[in-house]
């Protein structure tokens, strides 16, 4: 059973920088994704960050060029760094990832004031 663990939310002012971190307890390069979704109140969860098992990346269009998701595979643990942040980067976000079967994070609040 993996289990994720998410942390690096908060409050920052619009324009300021956070770093999301999920700690996974199985061996990450495993996984054929990792990801970062999030959910704003009243909306539906959307994907922010992938990154697959070869490397690759992709991203949701609105966060392209302020987020950026890497991993530590000694560490097993995947970042989400997010800079240049806007009020509308409010949500709780979600660690997930994909083996033979999918695990999500009980997630973290990233509160952006303007």
């Amino acid at each position: 059973q993996v289990q994720l663990v998410e942390s690096g939310g908060g409050l920052v002012q619009a324009g300021g920088s956070l770093r999301l971190s999920c700690a996974a307890s199985g061996n990450i390069f495993s996984f054929n994704r990792m990801a970062w979704y999030r959910q704003a109140p009243g909306k539906q969860r959307e994907l922010v960050a992938v990154i697959f098992r070869g490397g690759t990346t992709d991203y949701l269009s609105s966060v392209k060029g302020r987020f950026t998701i890497s991993r530590d595979n000694a560490k097993s643990t995947v970042y989400l760094q997010m800079n240049s942040l806007k009020p509308e980067d409010t949500a709780v976000y979600y660690c997930f990832s994909q083996a033979a079967n999918i695990y999500w994070g009980q997630g973290t609040q990233v509160t952006v004031s303007s």
